[in-house]
Formats: structure tokens, sequence, C-alpha cells
């Protein structure tokens, strides 16, 4: 349930940590520090003990990093949180800086003199985001100099590594055994002449063993390092004081290993070992190479067939939204009951949904935090409510309500925006073209080969041509039972990676007025082969199946701007939940559910 936020963030501390920082930085003799939202395993989310970023800055944002300069200090955030880090940074301290707008490298260039001399932790960047940065400072006399990490030596109350469990996901889960996955990728290895990888994602290393866990909150992750050998064999490098009654599960040609011998074991590889530019730490391809041990830049080989959900998976999935829906009817049955004769708060929203979802018993987790904007909150597009930030709901706001659960088969999103009471008519436009744009993708067929970049526009169009548009992308990945936020799969203009089928991913434009109201509609979606429509195959075409049914709000549409066959999308997705949630849902829940689906 829900607990009052506890964050290592204290901006009022921000000047002081500020000052130690700069202090250890004259001592080694630095001009700036680099301060990233990462930690040695690349993911989305850290334990606490990697909120470096938090700690020094107040921003509690997933994406962003910090620079630290002796006069200056930017925070540089994407579009999803340029709000939200000026309500968090002390603005007379550290300065938000538009990423990637404007990029590290020549913000640095701008901002220091030559000669300048910038640290950086080498575990906690990828080679190709230093690589980048030096391809612009080569020329301005600037140099990235690999350092030890110097807001740990000054974080004294810095919160332990987390030490959670092992556990196995079961192969009727998984629908692929652990050995099939290293013998697929082990073929791979070989065919490409590379003797062995190493591997830092901690999803990319729970799927390739069937395994999960509990060291970061919502992702059911293990943190440690993986080598896969040409020979499939693997060894894994985690805290000793992970449990020992894994070696069932894992068999003898996976081998567990402290994670303090890991340096070790890399230097005693044989080349060519494979490295993924894009998550690899610099410190393990440094240590490679003073090894000399030869490098083969590359994927990682768990990457995309992670990505592509088997049969077993996609199943999963499709259960674990009907458990999902059912939850959200009941509590949107609750809501719609509550709302109109009762004082509500955007915690009491948060609570109850959980509540809900617990209900069913099958729930593993929450899939992150929930987001429940109302009003003005709801503008801030990765808005978590607060103790201090929580807000009464009041007649004529709109409440984004994006939430999700972690079920063992299977990982949920989805995004309803609410009315409170009668809300204004051009609340009602906005909604409407964002619905627009979500059946539009959701209708889509297109052929083999398309990225995402390809078609994020049609989910912008009916907002383009009223001259509004949204500062995120319109769907990310999503795992099986792993993290909400997966890759290389986006619905985005910056993605180039090809759609393939068994690919799930979330759709979900959205329309944000900064200090009145925001909108975002989101179902999940998982890429399939398209019939065509004589009903026979149409291999070369690729179109989406709708994962998530839950019911979208028939008060926000203005019915006169959707066309007919938006109309008839519509109408058919409703016959369809009420189909399938119908069965599972309580009398007084399937009496709302029945209104909630009438045809338009």
């Amino acid at each position: 349930m829900f607990q009052s936020f506890k964050s290592h963030a204290d901006p009022s501390q921000g000047p002081s940590r500020l000052k130690q920082l700069r202090a250890r930085m004259k001592e080694d003799k630095l001009d700036g520090f680099i301060i990233p939202r990462a930690d040695a395993h690349q993911g989305e989310y850290v334990a606490d003990a990697d909120k470096r970023l938090e700690w020094l800055t107040g921003f509690t944002g997933s994406a962003g990093f910090c620079i630290a300069l002796a006069k200056m200090v930017g925070v540089f955030v994407d579009g999803r949180y340029r709000n939200q880090v000026r309500g968090q940074v002390d603005l007379g301290v550290f300065a938000p800086v538009d990423w990637p707008e404007v990029q590290p490298g020549p913000w640095l260039a701008d901002n220091l003199i030559k000669g300048g001399y910038v640290g950086f932790d080498p575990w906690l960047h990828t080679t190709r985001e230093i690589e980048k940065m030096e391809a612009v400072l080569i020329g301005e006399g600037v140099e990235l100099v690999a350092s030890e990490n110097l807001v740990d030596q000054i974080w004294e109350d810095r919160p332990a590594p987390p030490r959670g469990r092992i556990i196995p996901q079961p192969l009727e889960a998984a629908g692929k055994s652990h050995a099939e996955k290293r013998a697929d990728l082990a073929k791979d290895l070989t065919n490409a002449g590379q003797r062995a990888t190493v591997i830092n994602l901690s999803d990319s290393i729970a799927w390739l063993l069937n395994v999960r866990g509990d060291d970061i909150p919502h992702i059911p992750v293990v943190q440690g390092f993986a080598i896969l050998y040409d020979n499939a064999r693997v060894d894994f490098f985690t805290h000793p004081s992970r449990n020992s009654d894994i070696g069932d599960h894992l068999g003898v040609d996976v081998r567990l290993y402290s994670d303090t011998a890991f340096e070790e074991a890399l230097c005693a590889l044989e080349g060519p070992v494979r490295l993924d530019k894009s998550s690899a730490p610099v410190a393990v391809a440094r240590i490679l190479e003073n090894a000399g041990v030869g490098i083969a830049w590359d994927d990682d080989p768990c990457i995309l067939p992670k990505a592509c959900k088997n049969k077993v998976e996609i199943e999963g999935s499709r259960k674990a939204h009907l458990r999902d829906g059912a939850a959200m009817v009941e509590f949107l049955t609750w809501f719609d009951a509550t709302a109109g004769r009762a004082t509500l708060s955007e915690i009491d929203l948060v609570c109850e949904l959980e509540s809900q979802r617990r209900s069913r018993n099958a729930l593993k987790d929450i899939s992150f935090e929930t987001i429940a904007g109302s009003g003005p909150n709801g503008a801030i597009m990765h808005y978590r409510v607060t103790d201090e930030s929580n807000r009464t709901l009041k007649n004529g706001d709109l409440v984004v309500l994006d939430s999700g659960g972690q079920y063992q088969d299977g990982t949920t999103d989805i995004t309803r925006t609410l009315p409170v009471g009668e809300v204004g008519d051009e609340e009602k436009t906005c909604f409407t073209r964002v619905l627009q744009g979500m059946i539009a993708i959701s209708r889509l067929r297109f052929p083999c080969g398309l990225a995402g970049r390809d078609l994020d526009a049609i989910a912008r169009y009916p907002l383009w041509l009223a001259h509004q548009d949204f500062n995120h992308g319109t769907g990310h990945g999503v795992g099986s039972y792993l993290s909400v936020h997966e890759g290389p799969q986006r619905l985005s203009r910056l993605s180039e990676v090809p759609l393939k089928s068994g690919m799930i991913l979330s759709n979900e434009p959205g329309y944000y007025r900064d200090g009145a109201f925001g909108i975002r509609i989101e179902n999940l979606i998982v890429v399939r082969e398209a019939k065509r429509p004589d009903g026979g195959d149409a291999r070369e075409m690729l179109c989406f199946e709708t994962l998530a049914f839950v019911p979208i709000d028939r008060r926000l549409i203005k019915v006169e701007m959707l066309s007919g066959g938006e109309r008839e999308w519509l109408n058919t997705y409703h016959q369809m939940t009420m189909k399938k949630l119908t069965p599972r849902v309580s009398p007084a829940a399937r009496k709302w559910l029945s209104q909630a689906c009438t045809p338009i």
C-alpha cells in the first residue's frame, strides 16, 4: 500500500553537499565531475545506494544526470521531467538543462576553459556515452578522466547495496528453459567468432537464466554481472550472501561467484569478448584492454530475443491483463460511486487501486509507483504523489491515472484519464484528439522493417492539426514479469529498431497543459503478423493486438469529432472489454461496466 515517499533528496542540503563535492574535486585536481542517475547495470531504475543524483540535487526522476563545475552545476533532464526538476532542485544552486537538445559535450566545451579535467566513475557510464562526449571535447582541450566516485566519498549515510533472493521463474511462465536460451546465444557467439560475452543488464541476466529477484523496487531483478561462454556455460557474479538453494534451478552449467571475483575473471578471458557499447560500463572495457583481451563490439545478445516474446509469454500477458483489467474496473466502479459524495485525494486513489490489485491474490508487486495526478499535477508527466504534494480532487478536474502490476505471467501498464464532475469543453476536445491518436496506432497495419520512428507521428497527427503535441514517446517496450520499460523497441521518433512479431509496447499519446491539466490514454499492445482482408496470411505486414481491456471514459469524448472507423473501433473495443471482464468482476462492477461500455 501507499507509503509516504522517503527520499534521500533534501533540497536544503544541496549547497552543503555540493560544497563537499567541490572540495573533493579540488583535491583530485578536477574541474568538473559527472553524476548520472545510473548504476553499473545501466537499468532505468536504481537501488537506494545508487541514487547519487537524487542525494546531491533533490531531483527524483528516472532519467537524467548532473555535471558539477567549480562555478555552476547543470542538471540535464528530458521533456518528461522539465516541470518536475524545477520544483525539486534549488534553482539558486542547480541549473536545469534541456537534454537531449543540449548535449553534455558541447555544454562542457562552452563552460570550461581549455585544459580542464572532468572526472567520471567508469562503472556508471557506457563506452558509447563517453566516446560521444570525447569526440566533441578532443578539440576543445577538455579531458574526461576516469575517477573514483566522489559522491560515494562524501555520502556518509549511503544505504547498503541490495542483497535480495534469487527466485526461479518457472518454465510454464518463461516458455523456454535457460539451457535452451544459453545454447541459442552460444551458437550466435560461435558463428560470430566470439569466445564470450559480458552481460551487465539485470533484466538480460534475469531473462537468460530464468530468474527473478527483489533488488530493485517494482522491477523483479537480481543485480550482478554474467559471462556467457561459447560453450553455453555462464558464470554469474553477485553478492555471496544470496540464497544457496538456487543450484537445482541453475544446474551445473551456471556457476555462482562472488561479485568480488568479477574483475579477476575478466582478466582471465580469452578474446574476442563481446561487449555492447550502449550498456557495458567503461570499466569493463578498460579492464579487458589492460589485460590484453580482445573486444568485439556488438549488441547485448539477450536484448532482441528478450523483446520478442514467445507464445507462452504472450498468452501470459493476455491473462495478466484480464486479471489487471478486472481490478481496474472494480476501482473505477468505486471511483464513480465515491468521487461525487466524498472528499478524495490523490493518495486515496493510489491506495484504493493497489488494494484492488492485491485483492486478486496474484499480484507480486506494482510495476511502478502509481501516477495519480489531478488538475495541474496531471500536467507533470511522471508525477509521483507525496504527503506534501497530495491534492484533493476538485469538481472539473481531470485525473491522469497511470499504473500497473507485476504478475508472474506478465507485466501491465495502463493509463486512464478520469473526470471529476463536469469538465470543460476544451478538456474534452483535447481528450478526443488524444483518443484519436491512440486509436490510429491500435488500428495500424504496416510493412515489416518499419521502426518506431516511422509510426510515432501517426499518434500525433490529430494533435498536430490543432498545433498541439506531447513531449514524450508514444510508447515504450514492456518486459514479461520484468521491467515495465524494456528496450530496444519503442514508438518514438528516436527509435530505429525495426518492430518484430512478439514485441510488447505501450500505446500512450497524451497532452499536457502546464498548470492546468494533463491527459494520457494508454493500452499495451503486441506486434503480430497481419491478416489479409480476405483472411489469408500477409506475412509482409504487421499489426498490433491490444492486450489491455478497460473502458475509456465516454464522458470525455466529443463523439462528433470521431470518424466512422474510430467509432467502430471504440465500440468493438468496449464490446470485447465487457465480454472479457464481466465474468471476472463483482455484481456492482458488472452494472458499472455495462454502462461504461454502452456504444456511442
